[in-house]
């Protein structure tokens, strides 16, 4: 008996063919459960930080944006365990090293970038007219 008649009268047998390996993978994929709970996450944190902006709950500009900020963060935490299925036992662990490896790099071009930025606003623009008239 082949291989494909095998896996013809073996239902649990489908994908194993490619290179010895089951099609099920136990834990790889999130179930309808799962996926439900990240959606509604996904939902109340899309839908807090919109109604502190439109609302205009927090009276400061600045508290409003740090707050939708976090709630971004949480967010791709969210997505990243409920959608991507990352975790620390994923791939032998690589794929969160990698993460982090990642997330380094984007942090340091982050700061770095509103770090030129800041000091070029600060240092290279031009001057009002007031500051051109008392100018010596």
């Amino acid at each position: 008996m082949n291989a494909s008649a095998n896996s013809a009268s073996d239902p649990g047998a489908a994908g194993a063919d490619h290179a010895g390996h089951s099609g099920v993978h136990p834990g790889a994929h999130g179930s309808l459960g799962g996926y439900m709970t990240g959606f509604v996450l996904s939902v109340v944190l899309t839908a807090i930080p919109f109604w502190l902006v439109m609302g205009n709950v927090l009276s400061d500009a600045l508290t409003t944006s740090i707050a939708v900020m976090a709630f971004a963060a949480v967010q791709i935490v969210v997505h990243m365990i409920y959608f991507l299925h990352m975790n620390t036992k994923s791939e032998g662990g690589w794929t969160f090293l990698a993460l982090i490896f990642t997330l380094t790099l984007v942090i340091v071009t982050l700061v770095g970038s509103i770090w030129v930025m800041y000091h070029m606003d600060r240092n290279m623009m031009p001057m009002s007219a007031h500051e051109a008239r008392t100018r010596p």
